[in-house]
């Protein structure tokens, strides 16, 4: 989770079986269907969307799953449903007329605050100048509790600018104008996560000066210009220049990048052919099959010639394309190397991770069943009044939805059914479209000026767009839990319900909410932090929350039948949950040798971080990566070493489970096998009621514990 800026965060009371692909082979993707209960388009998106874009110069046809059919939204008429209300606490200041601003990006910072903020593009990290901007190759530096690489300027561009805004996005890439004192523009400046160029095609003629620390750009082969800067080279091609500085004419572009330590003469050669022809946006297209989500970046170029890109760990993780073209060298990173290849289009894969609103509970003993009922009694009596809030208030939902599922699959409909229709009623309440006319509480406004969907009672900085998946994944999961064989019910929540998921989802840009906005495409993963006033870019802390999320929507697309959501929101969980392993739960810690921890539990996109916002204790710091730990959360031991969930959880209680958030550690320990949910099982029984969270039960933690027993998964 991601604090808001002005207030200090109150603690929460809160298999990796990888498939061989044959392309031929994953024929089966989700099906196409329409839109129930949401109106349909009035085909009012913008150019760059996502599933079907093509981009210039493509590489060779993607294999795997065919691609997905974005869902097909009128998100006017869905914001038009609730109140237009002006609540929400941002202020865009960079960003030019009719764009949606842009939070929860990798570029946020660039955007708001009375000063913009270092960004990271990967390579890159790039950052605004009163004049122009800078450009730097992140060094890692690592200690015990951190990983750290912030942005450090090593080449600065003059451009003579006095301003600079934010003209064009989409969730790859950013166009950033510099302006003059009259407010005309001097060109554009585009940089795009995994490209390493960072390019300014000129609106007017203009001469740029570019410095590096410690040397000067000069004539070299393959008709770059090279500078050293000590700690890395660069490369600048485009224009015309002399002594440092280059001549644009209107529409000509420059072009400048990293070369990757001890870069090949074929390196060189490929960066500068590439660079000649600047980015101008990436494509993101998505494929579903049974067994993996498949991810597909194409990266457009102004003249259509093929460009360059580097990979992340987790896009040649398991058994990814043979990427013929990746071996022009590899660049550092806090998320380890990136390895620089020839093209235009990334293609990646993870484990299919589809929606799941029960555990597997064939194979449980009978006193087990029994004492499950028992608890789920006393968790049913003890449920308090539902806060208010989107955070507190959507994770009660859940676990009362939970509950009621869980009561319903053990047969005790009867010890569940006051609490359904409890539950059910404060949907309802949620579901209101026009609920905050009466109230100012558990309702749901449009901001035309944010673009946003928000609750009125705000936590964590949601009137900031803070979390803004973590608090709508919680409800849409109750939602779709509670509406699996109530289609009435669901036609009554679809116009709130399909808001909150096209505000944190939308596959498709629109006038009056952005595309995809928590999930960033190449990371792989989602931002937290809606306007990322920070010097290490944007973050996430919770993995567990953003796969919760995506499993909600897809509990709430597959209860309306939205077929093309939920083929979506399973794309959105099987990355979630492939890169939460990689770079949360389960990290690569071999080049880490300073790193004294097993995981790292806040990611930025300039440091990685053993801490959390709220509390220091190891108990929380590895809680926040399990919650809530239904049944979804089994991805968490899918592929991965028992060993890691067995030092992870020993590294989180020391002192034993008697701790805030016992309830999920002990679940998570169940999961490294029958004999490790033996031994939960044991200790669970006797846990204290003040370790297990708000957002969970002692029945679902016993449920979980001996579904794991009985169906045991790390490893596999």
């Amino acid at each position: 989770m991601t604090e808001p800026t002005t207030e200090v965060r109150p603690p929460p009371t809160h298999r990796r079986r990888w498939i061989t692909l044959v392309a031929a082979a994953v024929a089966a993707v989700l099906g196409a269907g329409v839109v129930l209960w949401a109106p349909w388009a009035s085909d009012d998106t913008a150019s760059e969307g996502v599933g079907t874009g093509t981009g210039s110069a493509p590489d060779a046809p993607v294999s795997g799953p065919a691609d997905a059919t974005p869902p097909k939204v009128d998100s006017a008429a869905l914001v038009a449903a609730v109140p237009d209300e002006q609540v929400a606490k941002i202020d865009p200041v960079r960003l030019a007329d009719g764009v949606v601003p842009p939070t929860n990006r990798w570029y946020s910072g660039l955007v708001f605050g009375d000063q913009p903020q270092p960004v990271f593009a990967e390579p890159l990290s790039f950052g605004l100048t009163d004049s122009g901007f800078t450009l730097g190759l992140p060094k890692p530096v690592v200690s015990e509790k951190a990983v750290v690489a912030p942005h450090v300027p090593a080449v600065t561009v003059d451009a003579g600018a006095a301003s600079a805004r934010v003209s064009a996005a989409d969730p790859v890439s950013v166009t950033v104008d510099l302006l003059d004192t009259s407010g005309a523009v001097l060109g554009h400046v585009v940089l795009a996560e995994g490209s390493p160029f960072v390019s300014f095609t000129a609106e007017q003629d203009v001469t740029l000066v570019s410095s590096v620390t410690g040397g000067s750009f000069e004539a070299g082969s393959d008709g770059a210009a090279i500078a050293d800067a000590g700690d890395s080279q660069w490369g600048l091609v485009g224009g015309k220049s002399d002594s440092g500085s280059t001549t644009l004419g209107k529409g000509e572009s420059a072009s400048w990048y990293a070369l990757p330590p001890k870069a090949s003469a074929a390196a060189k050669k490929a960066l500068a052919t590439a660079a000649a022809d600047p980015v101008t946006g990436v494509d993101v297209s998505y494929g579903v099959g049974d067994d993996v989500a498949r991810t597909t970046l194409t990266y457009k170029t102004a003249g259509g010639s093929p460009t360059a890109y580097v990979t992340m760990p987790h896009h040649r993780d398991g058994d990814q394309p043979d990427r013929k073209d990746c071996d022009l060298g590899a660049y550092p990173s806090v998320y380890g190397d990136l390895e620089l290849c020839a093209g235009s289009q990334l293609t990646s894969y993870a484990p299919a991770v589809p929606a799941s609103s029960e555990l597997d509970l064939d194979g449980i003993t009978a006193d087990q069943k029994a004492a499950i009922v028992d608890a789920l009694k006393a968790d049913v009596t003890a449920t308090p009044a539902f806060p208010s809030d989107t955070y507190f208030g959507g994770k009660a939902l859940n676990r009362a939805a939970s509950l009621v599922v869980l009561g319903e699959q053990l047969g005790a409909d009867d010890v569940v059914a006051d609490l359904k229709k409890k539950t059910v009623e404060q949907l309802e309440e949620w579901g209101d479209p026009q609920g905050c006319t009466q109230r100012d509480a558990r309702c749901v406004v449009y901001d035309k000026t944010a673009r946003s969907a928000i609750g009125l009672t705000p936590s964590f900085g949601s009137d900031e767009l803070n979390d803004h998946h973590f608090h709508y994944g919680y409800i849409l999961a109750a939602a779709g839990l509670l509406t699996q064989d109530d289609p009435a019910l669901a036609k009554k929540l679809a116009p709130v319900m399909n808001l909150l998921g096209q505000d944190i989802a939308a596959a498709k840009p629109s006038s009056e909410l952005p595309q995809l906005r928590s999930f960033d495409p190449y990371a792989g993963h989602s931002w937290a932090s809606g306007t990322s006033p920070f010097a290490d870019g944007n973050n996430q802390e919770s993995s567990s929350e953003a796969v919760n999320a995506w499993n909600g929507l897809g509990l709430w697309a597959q209860a309306s039948g939205q077929k093309d959501l939920q083929t979506e929101a399973t794309w959105l969980a099987s990355t979630e949950a492939s890169t939460a392993k990689a770079y949360w739960t389960n990290p690569d810690l071999s080049d880490l040798e300073s790193f004294d921890h097993t995981i790292l539990s806040l990611n930025w996109g300039g440091k990685r971080d053993y801490a959390t916002w709220f509390s220091p204790d190891p108990n929380a710091i590895l809680a926040i990566q399990l919650i809530p730990m239904g049944p979804v959360q089994t991805y968490l031991a899918a592929g991965v070493d028992p060993d890691q969930i067995r030092a992870s959880v020993k590294e989180a209680t020391p002192s034993g489970y008697g701790v805030q958030f016992g309830d999920y550690l002990l679940m998570y320990s169940a999961l490294a096998g029958a004999d490790d949910a033996a031994a939960a099982w044991k200790e669970a029984t006797g846990l204290p009621d003040t370790s297990i969270d708000d957002g969970s039960s002692r029945a679902a933690m016993l449920a979980f514990i001996a579904s794991a027993r009985a169906h045991p998964t790390a490893g596999r």
